[in-house]
């Protein structure tokens, strides 16, 4: 069993591959000083002194051995068999040379689920500058005797409700820092003001056709606009629970209440309602705020498995890419991007960029491959998607899981959970100090989706403890 301390300690080593991540082991960045060991910590499990190029790669050692596929094989085997329905896809692949140690029915198509988000991740990357943010912003302009305000969204569903919060990445653009700044702007001599949104950045229906009845009642995902607190969900203190319908006017209607919350001092009155519309002719810019990174936004969406975030970044990119800013050049952006990656995607389709559409189609191989390009590549914005995804035991999706296995803190993965699939892909350095990237998919479940994950968990699990020689 890993101690808090040693799980900790475990998420510090599991760190050195992604060296982006290196920084002072967490357990002496508590105490001061770096505990005493039992034994000596294997070389690729110490930070580098320098950072390299390419720190996925390079600080492991390129000589260490990989895993025979002959003794691999029966590990994995042993490990994916579960009682019940479905069928496995898995693909195993050293990460360095992209040599295949393992695979199991690797094109064999079908529901991705949430593993999508990682080619939705490279997509995004490869198409906005990872570097670049988003920007809401406040029209003024004098109509019938009122002052109009309009609140155009930009794209930034990570909005908050109150002043914004710098270090953060949920609520790093507030609306109530906005509302402040625009309030500078209006005449102190009084008069009415009215607020309006203008969510025409993005084009086509707001909700897909594709997605569940039942997911959209439970909040997995609502109607997409280009601006929305929290991803839409109601709760600002969490990701999860129910979303918003109209994420727009919620945002709207937030900053409406800050700015009526400090105009009366200046008489002004905020009139009640909130319309849509766009920014009258004449009309000039008097507030701004900006958004977390794209590479942080991208990174918030594989760790929290954010669907309504990864379906506005995504159209964010089509946009950019010159497509229309809807579902279909969202999904049509995806789709050149990996292949621009050299992914074969040869049967690969897309109904959503989230994984919750049951329409959608990809491979095994197609996730791998995704995965293996990350960490070798020498794009300093496609590491992002490798820096996301969450650690075994330790963040995100991955957090309730693993808990007091070895592998815990060494598993990084991308995880997917529909009713009939369970999915996780990423990589994971071995006991040999040789990096893995790696699918496993099963598919056809009905009831023992359970089962089916803890299997797919076990032979993650394999592949970090194994040297398999």
């Amino acid at each position: 069993m890993f101690s808090g301390i040693a799980l900790l300690l475990a998420f510090a080593l599991l760190l050195v591959p992604v060296a982006v991540y290196a920084g002072p082991p967490v357990v002496k960045a508590l105490s001061g000083t770096a505990p005493e060991r039992q034994s000596a910590v294997p070389s690729y499990q110490r930070p580098p002194a320098e950072l390299s190029v390419n720190p996925f790669i390079k600080p492991l050692d390129p000589a260490a051995p990989v895993p025979d596929a002959a003794v691999l094989g029966p590990l994995l085997d042993a490990e994916l068999g579960f009682a019940g329905s479905g069928t496995v896809s898995a693909v195993v692949s050293d990460a360095l040379t992209g040599t295949v140690l393992y695979e199991r029915g690797p094109d064999s198509s079908g529901m991705p689920a949430s593993t999508l988000k990682i080619l939705t991740a490279a997509a995004v990357v490869r198409t906005l500058d990872p570097e670049s943010r988003f920007e809401t912003t406040v029209h003024a302009a004098k109509a019938d005797g009122e002052t109009v305000l309009t609140l155009r969204g930009g794209g930034d569903v990570l909005l908050g409700s109150g002043p914004s919060m710098e270090d953060d990445v949920v609520g790093r653009a507030g609306l109530a820092t906005l509302a402040a700044e625009a309030l500078q702007d209006l005449d102190a001599a009084g008069g009415t003001v009215r607020v309006q949104v203008d969510d025409t950045l993005f084009s086509g229906p707001a909700l897909s056709p594709a997605w569940n009845e039942a997911d959209v009642a439970a909040g997995e995902i609502a109607p997409v606009y280009p601006l929305a607190m929290n991803s839409a969900w109601l709760d600002e203190s969490r990701q999860g629970g129910a979303r918003a319908g109209d994420a727009a006017l919620a945002a709207g209607t937030a900053f409406r209440d800050s700015l009526a919350a400090s105009a009366e001092a200046k008489g002004i009155t905020v009139a009640e309602d909130v319309g849509r519309g766009t920014a009258p002719a004449g009309s000039r810019e008097v507030a701004a705020v900006e958004s977390a990174t794209v590479a942080e936004q991208v990174e918030q969406m594989l760790l929290v498995s954010d669907n309504y975030l990864a379906e506005a970044l995504a159209r964010s990119a089509a946009k950019a890419a010159g497509r229309e800013a809807s579902f279909e050049g969202a999904t049509a952006t995806v789709a050149a991007e990996i292949s621009g990656l050299g992914v074969d995607t040869a049967g690969m389709s897309l109904a959503d960029v989230s994984g919750l559409a049951a329409e959608n189609s990809v491979t095994a191989r197609q996730l791998e491959h995704t995965v293996r390009t990350v960490l070798t590549t020498g794009d300093d914005g496609l590491r992002a998607v490798a820096r996301g995804l969450p650690v075994a035991g330790l963040s995100g999706t991955l957090q309730g899981r693993y808990g007091d296995e070895a592998a815990a803190g060494l598993v990084r993965a991308k995880t997917g959970t529909l009713l009939a699939v369970t999915a996780l892909s990423g990589y994971v350095t071995d006991a040999d100090g040789r990096l893995l990237s790696f699918a496993l998919v099963a598919r056809g479940l009905d009831g023992n989706t359970a089962e089916a994950r803890a299997a797919v968990d076990d032979a993650a699990a394999v592949l970090a403890g194994c040297g398999c020689r």
